[in-house]
C-alpha cells in the first residue's frame, strides 16, 4: 500500500508539471488571461513578409505588452476561413480578428450569430447604400480600413520623380476594389508630378489565389520591365516575391507593400508603402483590454499614420534629398485636404 501511495504521489506531481508546459511557438486555446483574442490569417498566411506577418507582430506585441492571450489560425481555403472564425467565436474569445477583406461576409454573419463577441476585420469591405453612403457594420464589429490610396499616391510620385524613361509599372494581386485602390492612388501620384508618364498595369488574377503566385508576379514584372518601366510597385501579397526576383534579374527597382520589404531584394527596393497592420491589431486588442471597444468604421490614413512610405538608412542612397522633400510636401498637402486622392477608377 505504501508503494502504491508513493507511485500515485509521483504521478500526480508529474501531471502537475505537465499542466504548466507549453511547447515553444504553440498557440493553444484560451489561457487564464483576462482577455483572449483569436486571429485568422489571410490568404498566403504567415511568412508572406507583408500583410499577415504584420497582423502576427501586432498580436505578439499585444501578448507581450498587454498580457493578453492570442490564438492564431492559418486557414487553407475559403471554408477553413469561416470555420476558423466560428471556432474562435464558439470558444468565447473576447475578440475575433479576420485579416483581409475576404472575411467581410463571414464576420458580418458571425457578428449576428454571436452578438456578445467583439469582432474586427482588417480591410473590412464596407457596403454603401443607393446614395453612396457607407452602411455601418454590426455594432460589435470594428471595420479597420486603411487609406491605401494615400500611401500609394506618395510612392507613385516618388517613382515618377525617379524614372528616366517616363514609364513605371504596377502589379496587383487579385483584381478587386481593394487592390484597385492601390493602383488608382499610385496612378494619381505619378500623374501629379509627371502628367506625361505612362503607368503599365497587370493583375495576377481574379481569385484570392492571385495573392500567392510568385511565378505570375515575375512574369508580369518582366513584361513591364521589358516595355521600359524601370520601377514597379506591387500590391500582391507573396506574388510580389516574383516582382522582386524580376527586379534583381533585370537590375531595375521595385516598390514593396504593407511592410518594409527592402530585405527581399537589397539595393533593388526603392521603398515600400507601409500599412500599420501591426499597430491596428495591437490598438483594437488594447481597446478590448481596456473595455473601450466600440464597433464602427475606423479610417487609417496619412493623418493617422495608418499608411506611409519607408525612408531610412537602407534606401536613403536611392532617394535624392530634393525628391524626398517633394514627396513630403505632397504628404502635407494631402493631410491638409488640399490634394484629394481618388480611391476608385
Amino acid at each position: 500500500m505504501r508503494k502504491l501511495l508513493v507511485l500515485i504521489a509521483a504521478l500526480t506531481g508529474i501531471h502537475i508539471v505537465f499542466l504548466f508546459v507549453r511547447p515553444s511557438g504553440a498557440h493553444a486555446g484560451p489561457s487564464h488571461s483576462d482577455v483572449n483574442v483569436g486571429i485568422v490569417f489571410d490568404v498566403g498566411g504567415r511568412g508572406d513578409k507583408s500583410f499577415n506577418d504584420g497582423a502576427y507582430l501586432g498580436g505578439m506585441s499585444a501578448e507581450k505588452e498587454l498580457g493578453v492571450n492570442v490564438r492564431f489560425i492559418e486557414p487553407g481555403d475559403g471554408s477553413d476561413r469561416e470555420s476558423g472564425l466560428r471556432l474562435l467565436a464558439a470558444e468565447g474569445m473576447d475578440l475575433v480578428i479576420g485579416v483581409g477583406f475576404i472575411f467581410t461576409d463571414d464576420i458580418t454573419q458571425l457578428a449576428r450569430d454571436y452578438p456578445q463577441t467583439n469582432f474586427a476585420g482588417i480591410d473590412f469591405a464596407v457596403s454603401t447604400d443607393q446614395r453612396g453612403n457607407p452602411i455601418p457594420p454590426p455594432p460589435n464589429v470594428a471595420a479597420l480600413k486603411f487609406r491605401e490610396e494615400q500611401g500609394s499616391f506618395l510612392v507613385g510620385a516618388l517613382a515618377a520623380l525617379e524614372t528616366k524613361t517616363k514609364k513605371v509599372g504596377f502589379v496587383g494581386g487579385m483584381d478587386s476594389p481593394l487592390i484597385q485602390k492601390f493602383e488608382v492612388g499610385y496612378r494619381a501620384g505619378v500623374k501629379q508630378v509627371c502628367p506625361h508618364c505612362t503607368v503599365l498595369v497587370g493583375y495576377a488574377g481574379v481569385t484570392p489565389d492571385a495573392f500567392r503566385n510568385p511565378g505570375k508576379g515575375k512574369e508580369l514584372a518582366l513584361n513591364q520591365y521589358g516595355q521600359g518601366a524601370v520601377i514597379i510597385y506591387h500590391a500582391s501579397g507573396s506574388t510580389g516575391l516574383g516582382v522582386f526576383e524580376a527586379a534583381r534579374q533585370t537590375g531595375h527597382l521595385a516598390i514593396g507593400v504593407d511592410a518594409d520589404q527592402y530585405a527581399e531584394a537589397p539595393g533593388y527596393v526603392l521603398t515600400s508603402m507601409v500599412k500599420g497592420v501591426d499597430q491596428a491589431v495591437f490598438d483594437v486588442i488594447k481597446l478590448v483590454k481596456e473595455h473601450r471597444f466600440t464597433g464602427g468604421i475606423y479610417q487609417l490614413g496619412l493623418a493617422e499614420n495608418g499608411v506611409g512610405y519607408v525612408y531610412d538608412a537602407q534606401n536613403r542612397a536611392l532617394i535624392p534629398d530634393s525628391i524626398r522633400a517633394r514627396v513630403d510636401s505632397l504628404r502635407s498637402e494631402i493631410i491638409a485636404g488640399r490634394i484629394h486622392v481618388p480611391s476608385t477608377r
